[in-house]
């Protein structure tokens, strides 16, 4: 396969370039490739106004595009390993669990990664994989480390599939969010990254068959955001929880405490899981040893809280008071303190009101 490579450079900054993967211009020979090229690039530059063109069209061959570093988990099941870090400069972005599965028909992405060009890495690692469609992509929740490369794969044809809250989500956040990431993660890093439109909204458990694979997916009441879902592969008995489970890096509370305590207390979704990939984190094969330590955390930061809304205390002294009282497990979560502060901010002004 030959793809095509363009480099855009930032409109306000012409200084800052970046090569970018148009995979609508995929092609068997680099003759095709550089023949449909033109067009493809030229409507890409029109629908990405904020950069331009500079130099000659490109068409590389899969084995010599970036690519993501995966496993292989089970038979066709694919996990690349985020780092366990909060957004910074040095990452670029690139903190989440993506995965893909390939069926005997086409492809499902389970989260996109956190600018387009880490979709298109996970793009490139897909093809060097197989040339089978990629039917789907599958965001488990709004947020940008797991949704920002998505485009690449509508280019690619893919079908975006998330919970029906999704959309209303990310336009609350989408001002903020143009702003924020580029601040955080670097202007380079997110050149060419767009926000996704989601084409099925899923209100209830929804089938997909990838040809002899099914993927069950889950949409679930309000916890870690008010838009998570699950994904379960029915052949190899993999959940891809999403958010709802983090390992290592200390979870964010952008949606219930309560409710996400409900989640994890509700017990395995699915009796026969073998393998659990977690948003953040290492896979497990125990639901015990997936979610133990959050909600540890969780239950304690649920308490405390409780405590110090019983007793009358203010916001401004049961924040720093909640972080000094859940210090025993800092050693556990990376960025603990910071995003204990938020939990605990997020956490009293939802029990105060139970």
């Amino acid at each position: 396969m030959y793809h095509l490579i363009v480099v855009a450079c930032l409109a306000s900054s012409p200084d800052i370039c970046e090569p970018r993967l148009l995979p609508a211009a995929v092609s068997d020979t680099e003759q095709n490739c550089l023949m449909r090229g033109p067009d493809i690039a030229n409507d890409w530059f029109a629908r990405h106004v904020e950069v331009a063109p500079q130099g000659k069209l490109n068409c590389v061959a899969t084995k010599e595009l970036p690519m993501l570093e995966v496993k292989e988990i089970a038979s066709d099941s694919f996990v690349h390993l985020g780092l366990a870090e909060q957004l910074s400069l040095q990452n670029q972005g690139r903190i989440a669990n993506l995965s893909f599965v390939i069926g005997e028909k086409s492809v499902a992405v389970i989260d996109a990664g956190g600018t387009r060009a880490e979709g298109e890495a996970l793009l490139a690692t897909i093809r060097q994989k197989t040339a089978l469609p990629i039917s789907h992509v599958i965001l488990t929740h709004m947020h940008p480390d797991h949704i920002f490369g998505t485009e690449v794969f509508i280019e690619a044809g893919a079908t975006v599939v998330a919970n029906a809250r999704l959309p209303d989500a990310l336009a609350l956040r989408a001002a903020s969010w143009k702003e924020s990431i580029p601040a955080q993660i670097g202007a380079r890093a997110m050149l060419g990254t767009h926000l996704p439109t989601i084409d099925q909204k899923i209100s209830a458990p929804t089938v997909i068959d990838l040809g002899d694979r099914r993927l069950t997916l889950t949409p679930i009441a309000t916890a870690h955001t008010d838009n998570d879902l699950t994904v379960f592969d029915e052949n190899e008995h993999i959940l891809f929880s999403g958010d709802l489970i983090f390992q290592g890096l200390t979870p964010t509370i952008d949606g219930s405490l309560t409710g996400w305590l409900d989640w994890l207390k509700q017990g395995a979704p699915q009796p026969e899981i073998a393998l659990i990939v977690p948003g953040h984190g290492p896979v497990q094969d125990s639901w015990t040893a997936a979610i133990a330590p959050e909600e540890h955390y969780f239950t304690a930061l649920r308490d405390t809280v409780s405590a110090l809304v019983g007793k009358g205390i203010a916001l401004s002294r049961a924040v720093p008071q909640t972080v000094s009282t859940l210090q025993p497990q800092a050693g556990a979560w990376v960025d603990f303190d910071a995003t204990t502060a938020r939990n605990a901010a997020a956490a009293y002004s939802e029990l105060e009101w139970q």
